[in-house]
């Protein structure tokens, strides 16, 4: 690894630049120094904190949101490139879950993946028409659920848009959403 500080800050940099996500003791493992020399090096190089570069991310995605409001995107959205993929985060809270098995309720999972992919979608009124759905292994109270959707095809106003939830690396959901955009009527265009 890097033991010169301004090849180490570079190669921090480039790294940050690529993925913003990634926390102080990763990156430390990473260049085989300890925590508070990544967080000097990122000071050195006006790099804020892991919340901060995540809060930063996700306020850019908000801010190209069209088919909906902030409020309503389930889960918070940390990328979006529209008309095209999306991401969003959900940590799976206890009131999320039956009391008793603390298992994760399935509206939550399918409701964090259909706004996913309405949001996708670059216009303002879109609707869910179809959704094939796959419920593929339970998600539990403390899991964090990182959906990803991709529009896979158009076909004039109508669009498949499939969302593959994970929760540690792994596939817990897994749909296909036939999504429409609408007229100001509400019709389909």
């Amino acid at each position: 690894m890097a033991h010169d500080p301004k090849q180490r800050r570079e190669q921090l940099k480039e790294i940050l630049t690529a993925d913003p996500f990634l926390p102080d003791r990763r990156l430390a493992r990473h260049f085989d120094v300890s925590v508070q020399t990544i967080r000097l090096d990122r000071l050195a190089l006006g790099i804020p904190g892991q919340r901060t570069r995540t809060k930063q991310v996700a306020e850019k995605a908000y801010q190209r949101l069209r088919a909906m409001g902030q409020r309503e995107v389930v889960g918070e959205l940390i990328d979006l490139e529209l008309g095209k993929a999306a991401i969003s985060i959900m940590e799976i809270t206890t009131d999320m879950a039956f009391e008793r098995t603390g298992i994760t309720r399935s509206h939550y999972i399918f409701a964090q993946a259909d706004s996913l992919a309405i949001c996708v979608i670059d216009a303002d009124n879109v609707v869910t028409g179809i959704a094939n759905l796959k419920f593929k292994r339970q998600a539990r109270v403390g899991d964090k659920l990182i959906a990803k959707a991709q529009v896979i095809r158009q076909k004039g106003q109508k669009f498949v848009v499939l969302v593959e939830t994970r929760a540690k690396g792994e596939l817990v959901f897994r749909g296909k959403f036939l999504v429409f955009v609408l007229d100001e009527r509400g019709s389909q265009e």
